[in-house]
């Protein structure tokens, strides 16, 4: 199953907010759904909320009564700016929708059939999510080169099948390292507030069978200093020009304390989480969440009423503490920033 589809002319898409206790799938009958859906992260993970911006603006475009084409591309600007507003951090959803946006103009310039134009954009965003998949094998196997037999990897966060359309990025190479047979053990932090690693990772990694532990965040430091984590695997959400890395919250702990022990870290993502436009990491927006995210557990109030609460969903990795950004295109090493133009400037003559 993917993380999401289009069928009956809506889009569906796994609930990731009611894992791993119950596997509920979430029906989008229009564009306003879909945001909704990724602004309370039922679906999340940069690239799958790229894929489901596009699957938004096809939406949009199929429930718009419009009497022409020019009034069907009027009407989609209201689109664009709903999914547009829902997360800033993770560049993949603005590129979606900037893909689907540049879609519309030129299949525009080509046809004066309303419907034409609604068949090609879902087609488009079909596309979209077929590439991803395929982007995210061709990763893992890049990835799974950086893993050794026996290894003890740490990753932080959600970076499987349920952060993309399906395989995954950091946990992609993981899961493709343990398909070529090596043995591996895998540390999953927890990652608070949201857990996504104790409620998604773990219990991915569980259906996949791939040995596993779960930790709490503040355990990884004692664990790299006794010698028993060999490389930290992270995904990202927006990487800079000069390769800093936006990334869950706890991240750049993680960098830290890998690079103290001589510790490899990586990330593992596609070309679209690239945003060449930043010089550095100091110009990624962060998002800051709902302050309950902090106070309750499922509900569950573990903190005084009325505290005040900080809650950054990210946080940035300098590219000092990067050993290499694992891509689509292969491994960059440093310098990060000429690698990294290198394999934008391949993906765009390809």
């Amino acid at each position: 199953m993917r993380t999401i589809w289009w069928q009956d002319q809506a889009v569906h898409l796994i609930d990731q907010t009611r894992l791993p206790h119950e596997q509920v799938i979430v029906r989008c009958r229009d564009y306003q759904d879909v945001a909704q859906a990724i602004a309370t992260m039922q679906i999340r993970g940069a690239p799958a909320i790229g894929v489901a911006a596009a699957y938004g603006v096809a939406l949009g475009a199929w429930r718009a009564p419009a009497s022409s084409v020019p009034d069907l591309l009027a009407k989609l600007q209201p689109v664009y700016e709903a999914l547009r507003a829902t997360r800033p951090t993770a560049v993949n959803l603005f590129w979606g929708i900037e893909r689907m946006r540049r879609c519309a103009e030129d299949v525009a310039t080509r046809t004066a059939d309303v419907d034409e134009v609604r068949r090609l954009l879902l087609a488009e965003a079909e596309r979209l999510a077929d590439d991803d998949v395929a982007t995210n094998k061709r990763m893992g196997q890049y990835g799974a080169v950086l893993i050794e037999d026996g290894m003890n990897v740490l990753t932080h966060c959600n970076t499987g099948a349920l952060a993309v359309v399906d395989y995954g990025t950091a946990l992609g190479a993981i899961r493709a390292a343990w398909e070529q047979g090596k043995r591996i053990h895998v540390w999953v932090d927890e990652t608070r507030p949201f857990l996504q690693g104790a409620r998604l990772t773990a219990w991915e990694l569980m259906q996949l069978g791939i040995p596993m532990t779960l930790i709490t965040d503040n355990m990884a430091g004692h664990l790299m200093s006794r010698g028993q984590v060999d490389a930290v695997f992270v995904g990202a959400d927006r990487i800079a020009a000069n390769g800093d890395v936006a990334n869950k919250i706890g991240t750049y702990s993680l960098a830290v304390l890998a690079h103290e022990n001589g510790i490899p870290f990586y990330s593992v993502i596609p070309i679209s989480t690239l945003d060449l436009s930043l010089a550095s990491g100091d110009q990624i927006p962060i998002e800051e969440r709902n302050p309950r995210e902090v106070t309750h557990i499922q509900g569950v109030p573990i903190a005084p009423e009325g505290v005040r609460v900080a809650n950054p969903a990210f946080d940035v990795t300098p590219n000092r503490y990067v050993t290499a950004i694992v891509t689509d295109r292969g491994i960059v090493y440093p310098p990060l920033e000429e690698g990294l133009r290198r394999v934008v400037t391949e993906e765009m003559e390809s």
